[in-house]
């Protein structure tokens, strides 16, 4: 039984890739496994589980229905169970199936779109509109942003620790008489280092901070990253980003009045480090700066300001979607200033790219 669903679920995957729907081996082993999860009785069962692990997009959910009644000759009508869905894009790839007669044969015309994520990964957030970089927040939610692990004051209790926890002991001696029979022992516990966030939202930088702050919305819930923008001054939008990704970048324009202005990254740098940073915001903490570089300024104070960060943070992250072109070279005051401060200079200038800053970060 197990090897004829796995039969049924690579035949089925395949029958939506060769109409436009981009199910990769993840998607296959995933259906895969819910229906043997499920041991599926009914048709209705089978389309379940392609429902929810096959598509990504309502489109798809048209292409998926025709080719299931394609699949399965009719009978069974997706409708009957979920409401009529959307009509999709239809195109003129068509297919023929028996319909369950013998000797007849129709025609279905099927739905070609593929995965928006997978069409817009390659696209430099620069080019994507508002509406297109909204369809990348579920996949940026399957990101996670993991920072390199501390030691902690706290400790925990574990039989390899070097050092004896003589309260436990002393605890569990109670139920032998006072006799400490076995010795308690302890290791320091770990915990995610700090994230702090810097992001220019000038205007040679604005379709990336909006890419940046999508991201930090989507995939912050285990960091917990400290998050400020700059452009002319300083916002901390910690509290604004812990939102609903549609309404957080929304109150973030409210609370960023110089969202699109010029850029002053070192007076906004200083400002964080006496205002937050020295006070132990960034100590031991992964900084990540996001900007081009331009500043409007002197690039000296801006050199200083980035040593200071340095010998306070345990990792320095410079996120520059310039640093994409080929022969890129840090010629520009600002970049050339803060280079030699940076532990890692990355793109991350659309989605696909978007692994080299986490494992930066990480």
């Amino acid at each position: 039984m197990v090897s004829d669903l796995a039969v049924l679920a690579a035949r089925f995957a395949e029958a939506l890739r060769g109409h436009g729907v981009a199910v990769g081996a993840d998607r296959s082993a995933c259906f895969a496994q819910a229906l043997v999860a499920v041991d599926p009785q009914r048709a209705e069962e089978v389309y379940w589980c392609a429902l929810a692990t096959l598509v990504s997009t309502p489109d798809e959910i048209a292409v998926l229905d025709h080719v299931f009644d394609v699949v399965f000759g009719g009978g069974f009508d997706p409708a009957d169970f979920r409401g009529d869905h959307p009509e999709g894009t239809l195109t003129a790839g068509a297919v023929t199936a028996g319909d369950g007669q013998a000797g007849e044969e129709r025609e279905v015309r099927l739905s070609t779109v593929g995965s928006a994520a997978e069409r817009l990964s390659s696209r430099d957030f620069a080019e994507l509109t508002p509406d297109e970089l909204a369809l990348l927040r579920e996949a940026m939610r399957r990101l996670r942003i993991a920072t390199p692990v501390r030691r902690s004051r706290r400790k925990r209790t574990a039989a390899g620790g070097r050092r004896v926890d003589m309260r436990e002991t002393l605890r569990q001696a109670r139920r032998t008489g006072g006799e400490p029979a076995v010795l308690r022992r302890w290791v320091p516990r770990e915990k995610p280092r700090r994230l702090v966030v810097l992001c220019d939202i000038s205007g040679s930088m604005e379709a990336h901070a909006r890419a940046m702050l999508q991201l930090l919305v989507c995939a912050n819930l285990g960091a917990k990253a400290e998050v400020f923008t700059f452009a002319t001054r300083l916002t901390r939008l910690t509290r604004v980003l812990a939102r609903d990704p549609a309404e957080a970048m929304r109150r973030a324009g409210e609370e960023a009045p110089d969202w699109s202005g010029g850029t002053r990254i070192g007076a906004a740098l200083r400002e964080f480090l006496d205002t937050f940073g020295a006070r132990g915001m960034a100590r031991g903490a992964v900084v990540v700066i996001v900007s081009d570089g331009w500043e409007t300024g002197d690039p000296a104070p801006l050199a200083a300001q980035m040593a200071r960060l340095s010998r306070l943070a345990f990792r320095v992250v410079w996120v520059n979607p310039r640093t994409a072109q080929p022969g890129y070279r840090p010629l520009a005051g600002g970049m050339a200033a803060v280079w030699p401060y940076c532990d890692a200079v990355v793109a991350a200038h659309r989605l696909d790219a978007l692994d080299d800053l986490l494992a930066a970060v990480g």
